[in-house]
């Protein structure tokens, strides 16, 4: 089973629900956190990857994991100057990112993308 927590500052439920589509049958357990303890949950592997969303997709979306995991354990995959492709994040978790952070505006583009590889 993969256990995601979801942190960050915005639209926490609408990206469980979407997730949650996104998984189908698929056998994952998605729980809404404050980034605080979305981060420590993680840290304590509690949970195997932390997603968080912001207006820049890094500040209120990382800090936190950030702060805790440290920078090479995070990613921001879509900021408001670049968007990661598909290509970039299957990079980024085959090379042992577990924390991801995004533009709230680019949610629709990159779950889907984050979801494929994060499910394998």
């Amino acid at each position: 089973m993969v256990k995601i927590v979801i942190g960050g500052q915005i639209d926490k439920q609408q990206i469980k629900e979407d997730l949650e589509k996104l998984a189908g049958d698929k056998d994952v357990e998605i729980t809404v956190k404050s980034d605080l303890d979305a981060a420590m949950a993680i840290q304590n592997n509690e949970a195997d990857y932390y997603i968080g969303a912001c207006e820049t997709g890094a500040g209120g979306a990382l800090a936190m994991a950030t702060a805790l995991l440290g920078g090479n354990k995070t990613e921001t995959i879509a900021s408001s100057t670049k968007v990661y492709g598909d290509e970039e994040i299957k990079n980024s978790v085959e090379n042992g990112k577990i924390a991801f952070g995004f533009t709230i505006n680019t949610k629709d583009r990159i779950l889907p993308i984050l979801a494929k590889y994060l499910l394998e």
